[in-house]
């Protein structure tokens, strides 16, 4: 990996999409007697996301899922751009791009199962946890080590802050 393509992209980023559930979540959900469904999300996941918001950095949250849970905590952490319920994530993902004057090149796309693979056909940089289906792991250029809700997301945000000189 020292010397991977990927690494030297990374130095450009200016920009890292997610997905919810599978990427910051490892996929389960635990559903209380009227309905609602409670989330885990790893904190140190969470570490790296809100240093990467004081960085600078746009981050946006793409997710079929509409929990005011994952908004709240996806705010608190400096997640400037969230897109809940989505049907299309390829559609809210070029509106981000374009709102947000970025480059296809400068943005990293962290997904694992069918939904996002037209976004991660259009994202500069693909990346899953390691748990990600397999037609995600076919499209990416980086597969973490970690699974979803286990660190794939610091792990994906730490290389990058770290080669661009801003991890702490």
């Amino acid at each position: 990996m020292a010397n991977h393509p990927f690494l030297s992209k990374l130095k450009t980023v200016k920009a890292i999409a997610m997905d919810v559930d599978g990427v910051l979540t490892d996929g389960s959900l635990i559903i209380n007697e009227d309905g609602s469904e409670l989330r885990t999300m790893n904190i140190r996941d969470g570490y790296a996301i809100q240093l990467a918001a004081k960085k600078n950095f746009e981050l946006c949250v793409i997710t079929g899922g509409n929990s005011e849970g994952v908004k709240i905590r996806m705010h608190k952490l400096g997640v400037q751009t969230i897109f809940a319920g989505i049907s299309n994530k390829k559609d809210a993902f070029l509106h981000w791009l374009q709102q947000k004057n970025l480059k296809h090149e400068e943005v990293i796309y962290i997904g694992d199962d069918m939904m996002d693979i037209e976004v991660m056909k259009l994202a500069g940089i693909k990346c899953c946890p390691a748990d990600a289906c397999n037609e995600i792991v076919s499209l990416c250029e980086y597969v973490s080590p970690f699974n979803g809700g286990k660190g794939c997301v610091r792990d994906v945000f730490e290389k990058t802050l770290k080669l661009q000189g801003k991890w702490e």
